[in-house]
């Protein structure tokens, strides 16, 4: 069970009366950078999905590189171990962004 801060009403303060400031419990700072992570994440997601929609182009169904690709450019590793690193960040990604919305 997460400790919700107490929020004070927004208003300005009166003078001489200082604002009300939430306590930075240890909590609340994992909780501030699971949103951080999770945000992150989230666009690291977003950026792969542009990247394998160009892939998409010069990759067959049966996940063969088109010729014509090849010619141009060729992995130091090869196509197939490239392509697996490629998934293999997907699934890291997707690890990294259901942990941060605690999901199992």
């Amino acid at each position: 069970m997460a400790a919700e801060p107490r929020r004070k009403a927004c208003a300005a303060p009166t003078p001489g009366e200082l604002p009300t400031v939430l306590p930075f419990t240890p909590l609340v700072e994992l909780d501030h950078l699971l949103k951080v992570a999770g945000s992150v994440s989230l666009d690291a997601n977003q950026i792969w999905a542009e990247m394998w929609g160009e892939f998409r182009r010069i990759v067959t169904s049966s996940g063969m590189i088109v010729p014509e690709a090849a010619a141009h450019f060729v992995p130091a590793c090869g196509w197939p171990e490239f392509l697996e690193k490629f998934w293999l960040l997907k699934h890291y990604l997707d690890s990294i962004q259901r942990i941060c919305e605690r999901r199992q």
